[in-house]
């Protein structure tokens, strides 16, 4: 299991949000490149770049931000944020993209999403956001109806082997992952999945090792390491104890 670091942007900049509300934003960095830098430099094996702008707006907005980082750093990038046709993946993928994490789209557009998997295979990742016990859409702006084991496995029905699993409630809050939540979304999944969603210690990270989940594959971390509470190499240890 390993840590991914966020690099979430909104207007140029680095930024993080609590619960996914747009009005409690801290901008950490001026330029999502030395938040990309940073953590490299500590020794990240993979980014999380998110797209917020494009979350919201329906279409990427931040493909040169994506493409500044992913030349400047020697790690794979993840890119998610309005990736809703086959045009905005491979654009995200043009600029350096190594995966792309698919969102709304899949839950709207079957033809898209059976487009992803044909075409793109495990390099697309398909978000489920939850918040109040359901998934979330739209830059997490809209709820929808949909629980989240079943999402999982109607989307694995239709070939989706990869996921991206955000507790909205917890993202920024840094009280920790709901354990028994993650091992409930790990029972379902058949594929490989990476948490994200309250990690505020290196206690959490350990935690999640501690679940011996074989499909769990990595953990997304933002607030906690713009805000000093471990190194990126302390995190690998915590996450690496129970391997």
């Amino acid at each position: 299991m390993i840590l991914l670091p966020a690099v979430d942007i909104r207007d140029g900049k680095a930024v993080r949000l609590v619960q996914g509300d747009f009005a409690r934003e801290t901008v950490y960095h001026d330029d999502p490149l030395d938040a990309a830098r940073a953590w490299v430099e500590q020794g990240a094996r993979s980014l999380h770049v998110v797209d917020l702008d494009g979350a919201v707006q329906g279409e990427p907005a931040n493909l040169e931000h994506l493409r500044r980082i992913t030349e400047a750093v020697d790690a794979p990038v993840q890119y998610g944020g309005g990736l809703r046709d086959a045009r905005a993946v491979r654009s995200a993928l043009a600029a350096g993209a190594d995966r792309v994490v698919i969102g709304t789209a899949a839950y709207t557009d079957a033809e898209f999403l059976d487009e992803v998997v044909a075409t793109w295979g495990s390099r697309a990742i398909v978000a489920v956001d939850v918040r109040r016990g359901k998934v979330t859409v739209a830059g997490w702006t809209k709820e929808t109806q949909g629980m989240p084991v079943d999402v999982i496995e109607r989307l694995q029905r239709r070939g989706v082997r990869r996921f991206a699993y955000t507790n909205v409630d917890r993202d920024g809050t840094l009280e920790g992952p709901d354990i028994e939540d993650v091992k409930r979304i790990g029972a379902v999944i058949r594929g490989r999945f990476i948490y994200s969603g309250g990690i505020g210690s290196l206690e959490h990270l350990r935690a999640l090792a501690g679940t011996r989940l074989v499909n769990l594959a990595g953990v997304i971390a933002g607030k906690s390491l713009y805000e000093g509470k471990f190194t990126v190499g302390e995190a690998h240890a915590a996450l690496d104890e129970d391997s």
